[in-house]
């Protein structure tokens, strides 16, 4: 249990929060005590984190939202300034990944899904929570990319294709917002323990690389992220904006 309280009167909103690293960071929030919106498409799921959360004494509601869907991102923002007052942090942590094989076989459906989940449906989210933001004199945005954006794995290259985006588009939203105090960063986590790699850290590639390219020799942790992602959306980084974090083990990402 983290004691500080840097979000003391802050309200986050988390998509995608109901389970792995989006909800390690929502605790990670609520324990330096954030009031902490967390969201997913299922309802269940969202409905088991808030319970979850307020075991440790999280001020926290939930709300179903799929972040491709338009009505369910407005009813997202909505609800969190009608039980909170305002959003002052948005962390989007959204990410599938419907094609694993070479990027040359992979069939439009599963491009045009991967765009609009990854890419397009972050970019509406953050667009549409800065009139909040700017009401309350400025705010924090973290975008949720991969290590695979630097270095290539197999398989993965429809998702690292369009998480690279997000990269440049947290450069473009630091760029335009930095003048209404909103501050946009990234994190590119490497292999965390996660359910969302659990099938793909059973192959032999993903061992290989686990000894041979990460310095640490092996996965991460949710709460290894969840770290990483507080100091972004913390005033502690109150001169960051613009960059992108790999937070991969100190596997090589950079000259």
């Amino acid at each position: 249990m983290y004691h500080c309280s840097r979000f003391a009167g802050k309200v986050a909103v988390l998509s995608a929060s109901s389970e792995g690293i989006g909800l390690a960071i929502a605790r990670r929030l609520g324990q330096e005590k954030a009031k902490v919106v967390v969201s997913s498409r299922n309802i269940d799921n969202v409905n088991r984190a808030v319970e979850n959360l307020k075991k440790d004494n999280i001020e926290v509601i939930g709300v179903q939202c799929h972040i491709s869907n338009a009505e369910e991102r407005t009813n997202l923002i909505q609800e969190a300034v009608k039980h909170f007052g305002g959003i002052d942090i948005l962390m989007i942590n959204a990410g599938v990944n419907p094609h694993v094989g070479n990027l040359i076989d992979c069939p439009e459906s599963a491009w045009d899904k991967a765009f609009d989940v990854n890419v397009k449906g972050p970019f509406l989210l953050a667009k549409e929570v800065i009139p909040s933001m700017k009401k309350r004199g400025g705010g924090s945005m973290l975008f949720m990319s991969t290590v695979t954006v630097y270095k290539d794995a197999v398989g993965l290259g429809l998702y690292a294709t369009s998480k690279t985006c997000l990269l440049r588009l947290t450069k473009h939203l630091a760029m335009e917002l930095a003048q209404d105090n909103i501050r946009v960063n990234c994190i590119a986590p490497g292999a965390i323990d996660t359910t969302f790699i659990s099938e793909y850290s059973k192959t032999e590639f993903f061992k290989r690389s686990i000894a041979n390219d990460v310095p640490m020799q092996r996965m991460g942790h949710t709460e290894e992220v969840a770290g990483t992602a507080a100091f972004l959306l913390s005033d502690d980084a109150s001169y960051i904006t613009g960059e992108t974090i790999p937070i991969a083990g100190g596997l090589q990402t950079r000259l």
